[in-house]
């Protein structure tokens, strides 16, 4: 039988700009249509650390030539991010179904996720969004116009912005619609615009982006998912990464996964919150797992033959 399935798709596979991006989704959309084909329920997540980087920094550009103009909330950037990229990704994922003769609808929702105004991350910024920089750049950024940096697993250095937890999905009905009709919901994009919740139905725009990697746990639990994948740039974990002693490895259990986290294994901001991700999926329910992989090899993950599964 199927498998009901969130994939969580890393900002960083989309591309860095529009036409890089329109190249990118077609791969994507191609191993997403296998997964379908497969006879399994998809919703598709998404980051966005170039993305909303990339037009927070339009926007400031724009309001220096016209200094009229809005300043745009980080969290109004998160919606935008989503809606250009959902666009691509559901015209791509789209023909590649037609393609394959499959009808099925495809459909992006704008994602509204509650944080806690009071969560500690707002005092200690660690999400990275926007292009690499060189130290020199970065070091630009912070004098001209006050920006956190840090440096990023090795990749070179990038704006951080605050990164709280996600607690609720706002648009969850719709998103549970969608799947109950059969068609494939492209959901929590960018980890889902953050919003506190004030009062009792007032919804505030919140100065963050959100791990896409929780965000996508979240609702693959709210959703009763079997199984999250989680996408990255390696085709397993590994321990010891990028040393004579590296072990990629094919299974772990919560409590293995853990352990190694407290060892330091995974890199902040990089493998750690994937990890952490699928640890906490894989323990919220008897009989789910969570599959770290490469984009391409996502079908072969589910099917046993690479990636690497956390499960109990």
């Amino acid at each position: 039988m199927g498998k009901r399935i969130v994939i969580a798709l890393g900002g960083n596979a989309l591309g860095k700009s529009l036409s890089e991006q329109m190249a990118a989704v077609k791969h994507t959309a191609e191993a997403i249509a296998d997964l379908i084909e497969d006879g399994h329920q998809v919703v598709v997540a998404h980051g966005n650390g170039p993305q909303v980087g990339m037009i927070q920094n339009a926007f400031a550009a724009y309001h220096r030539q016209e200094p009229q103009s809005d300043v745009m909330p980080l969290s109004v950037c998160v919606a935008m991010s989503q809606g250009y990229i959902g666009y691509d990704l559901q015209n791509a994922l789209k023909t590649e179904l037609l393609d394959r003769g499959i009808q099925k609808g495809v459909a992006t929702v704008l994602t509204q996720v509650v944080v806690d105004q009071d969560d500690p991350a707002f005092q200690n910024p660690t999400k990275p969004i926007g292009s690499f920089l060189t130290k020199e750049e970065a070091e630009v950024l912070v004098r001209e116009k006050g920006y956190q940096v840090a440096e990023d697993a090795g990749r070179g250095w990038r704006r951080v912005v605050a990164s709280p937890q996600p607690l609720a999905v706002v648009e969850l009905s719709t998103i549970q619609a969608l799947m109950d009709a059969g068609s494939v919901a492209i959901a929590c994009g960018g980890g889902g615009i953050p919003v506190f919740l004030q009062d009792r139905h007032h919804l505030k725009g919140a100065p963050a982006v959100i791990d896409k990697d929780l965000a996508s746990e979240l609702l693959a639990e709210l959703l009763d998912a079997d199984i999250l994948i989680i996408l990255t740039a390696v085709e397993k974990v590994a321990v010891n990464f990028g040393k004579p002693d590296q072990q990629w490895l094919d299974r772990l259990t919560p409590a293995e996964a853990l352990v190694y986290a407290e060892e330091g294994q995974f890199a902040p901001g990089s493998m750690l919150p994937k990890v952490q991700a699928a640890v906490k999926f894989a323990q919220s329910k008897p009989g789910r797992a969570a599959l770290i992989t490469l984009l391409e090899r996502a079908i072969d993950g589910i099917r046993g033959k690479t990636g690497t599964l956390i499960s109990m």
